[in-house]
């Protein structure tokens, strides 16, 4: 694929920082539409537990790549790739600025790098028969991804059982370690890159009152149609914090007191990961206080150079 010679705005950062908040505001002055780079976001029916942007928020700024696949669909990286490529050649073919946003580290660096995902079709009888052996053995899907690529599996939740499996299977079809795959492909070499943060214990306070926004908004109830529907809660997925909670509770093996609080805690674990993937000590990204006043003034200063000029600088 030939490289986009396309400005593009990244805004990265952990969950519940405010990305969606950021990214809109940044649409709505720069003449931007929003791609998701979050992983959860492309699937249907998981509009609460996924914090996907709200259908007021959506109609403030146009939207890409959402609620795309049932959550029984495969989705990885080469899949984001392809989709994203092709959201910002439309956007910038319109004169429109495309603005990434999102959490998920692998999919944000893939892209703007211009990784090559590798070309490894669903193979359904080897996933049947990974998902057997984690029946059967539990940890020893993720102890084999640590032998074949030790670099995937630390990158990875050791529950993740999507990941591991596809991990492994990347590995079975091409017989390369799937953290190998980072071959030049269509790199961005305009982009520029603003990443969000804060003070670790408030962002956790704000974890927590998502949460709590979220379980009064209904998400008990999404949660027990998307396990009505036959898509059970805590696998594919569906297999993240919050709607693998609820359902160890929907099932009786724990309290809902119980599963609220180790929702709470999975949150603040994944926000650690993604902060591996974005290092305040990355000298990539424009790092700002998310709870700044005026954090949407110097946003929208440090994107001024990709809209006035059209060209942001190699990073």
């Amino acid at each position: 694929m030939p490289s986009i010679d396309a400005p593009v705005l990244f805004i990265v950062g952990p969950t519940a920082v405010g990305k969606t908040r950021l990214a809109i505001a940044l649409a709505q002055r720069l003449n931007g539409e929003i791609i998701n780079a979050d992983s959860r976001q492309v699937y249907r029916y998981m509009d609460i537990g996924a914090a996907k942007p709200t259908p007021a928020e959506r109609r403030q700024a146009i939207h890409h790549l959402l609620d795309l696949l049932t959550p029984d669909a495969s989705f990885d990286l080469s899949s984001f790739l392809a989709l994203a490529r092709q959201a910002i050649g439309d956007i910038a073919g319109r004169g429109r600025l495309p603005i990434v946003a999102g959490g998920s580290g692998q999919y944000l660096w893939a892209l703007h790098e211009g990784w090559q995902g590798p070309a490894a079709p669903p193979d359904a009888d080897f996933r049947r028969e990974c998902e057997e052996t984690a029946e059967r053995e539990g940890a020893a899907l993720y102890r084999r991804l640590q032998e074949i690529d030790p670099a995937r599996a630390a990158a990875l939740d050791s529950r993740n059982l999507r990941r591991i499996i596809r991990a492994l299977e990347i590995y079975h079809i091409t017989g390369q370690p799937p953290s190998t795959y980072r071959q030049p492909a269509a790199p961005l070499p305009y982009a520029r890159i603003i990443g969000l943060t804060m003070e670790r214990a408030a962002l956790y306070r704000r974890i927590d009152d998502r949460l709590d926004q979220m379980l009064a908004d209904g998400f008990l109830e999404e949660a027990r149609n998307l396990a009505a529907m036959g898509y059970p809660l805590g696998q594919g997925a569906l297999a993240c914090p919050g709607y693998r909670e609820l359902g160890q509770y929907l099932e009786g093996y724990i309290t809902f007191e119980e599963a609220v609080q180790r929702a709470k805690f999975q949150t603040h674990r994944l926000a650690r990961r993604q902060y591996t993937w974005f290092k305040p000590t990355d000298s990539r990204i424009h790092w700002l206080d998310a709870a700044a006043p005026d954090l949407t003034e110097r946003a929208a200063a440090l994107a001024a150079g990709l809209t006035e000029t059209g060209r942001g600088g190699r990073i």
